[in-house]
């Protein structure tokens, strides 16, 4: 995929009320916009990724995989308050002509899809075939479809929800106590508070998968040992691994734009928000996802006029859905043809 920068002059009104100064949104693209201008793919990121698809979705993107370049003209942006070369905590706050840090103010979804409505329009965009992403990513991609239902045509809504629940907000404030309980954090460095995240990340991980996939693939075969436990080691690799490609103050900022999810926020309520959605909408749930339980998304099932449901069967949690892609590729072209 081929990485762009998009850059929006004068301000940028957030829902709060509070405002961003030339905001700028790093993007990828692979393929190009046909003739009809109708064969754009667009996919939101989740919490820590890029706008570089190919690198956190294996497989999916490629000439005869599911977002083939040679058909369709893929777009991904990085979201507001990421570390990706998109505005956020580390860019510069133009009343104190240094970073924002800690100061950066609080963004919601319906700010992330407002922001790349800005670059759509930019790229002369009028219609989305297909509008998808899962997790935080599909709460864009829902937010987009209840704001512009007429620019969407297809919506594959994959692993998440309408809302963020109190069980999703417990454990992102538990993250963020994690990452505040590093004495660094609050520090103008953009290497401020990377313990904290961490910790935060080895928090996080506990809900992307579960007890099932912990207890197959983190167990040791040394029955006799009492220390150095696998399932210690893996929670120690994936905080230093988030910590080496990621920015505390982003990762403090999105899980607050993560509590902000609620597409019914002053539109009547959730059903009546979705019921406005006119996409032809795929629901793909995981079956054992302790985030996003197949529960929830099957109560927006219900209230999305022309939609289909469908679970699949994972032993992988809410992570399933950057693993099993063989089957979200069946089920998404299944559905498309």
């Amino acid at each position: 995929m081929d990485k762009h920068l998009f850059r929006h002059k004068g301000e940028f009104f957030l829902e709060n009320g509070q405002s961003l100064h030339d905001i700028q949104i790093t993007y990828h693209t692979a393929g190009k916009l046909n003739q009809t201008k109708d064969n754009v793919i667009w996919i939101c990121h989740a919490l820590t990724a890029n706008s570089d698809v190919e690198e956190w979705w294996p497989n999916m993107v490629g000439e005869g995989l599911l977002f083939d370049p040679s058909k369709y003209f893929i777009v991904c942006a990085n979201i507001l308050g990421s570390c990706y070369g998109t505005t956020g905590p580390l860019s510069i706050n133009p009343d104190k002509e240094e970073p924002y840090y800690n100061h950066f103010p609080l963004i919601t979804i319906r700010d992330m899809v407002k922001a790349h409505e800005l670059l759509l329009n930019h790229l002369e965009i009028n219609n989305i075939f297909m509008l998808t992403g899962g997790s935080v990513g599909s709460f864009q991609a829902l937010e987009w479809s209840i704001s512009n239902p007429d620019l969407i045509k297809n919506l594959i809504f994959i692993a998440s929800s309408a809302y963020a629940s109190p069980w999703n907000i417990a454990i992102n404030e538990s993250q963020r106590l994690a990452i505040k309980a590093d004495l660094s954090f609050g520090e103008k460095s953009e290497k401020a508070g990377l313990q904290g995240l961490k910790a935060a990340r080895t928090i996080a991980l506990l809900s992307y998968r579960n007890a099932k996939t912990y207890n197959k693939t983190q167990r040791d075969s040394d029955i006799n040992k009492f220390n150095e436990f696998r399932s210690v080691s893996y929670q120690q690799y994936q905080g230093e691994k988030l910590a080496r490609r990621f920015n505390a103050y982003s990762y403090y900022t999105i899980t607050r734009s993560f509590d902000s999810h609620n597409v019914g926020r002053n539109r009547g309520g959730i059903e009546k928000a979705l019921s406005g959605i006119k996409a032809k909408t795929l629901l793909i749930a995981i079956s054992s996802d302790i985030l996003f339980y197949p529960e929830e998304m099957k109560e927006i099932h219900k209230s999305i006029r022309n939609s289909q449901y469908i679970e699949i069967d994972s032993m992988y949690g809410h992570d399933g859905f950057l693993i099993e892609t063989p089957q979200l590729t069946q089920v998404i072209t299944d559905f498309i043809a």
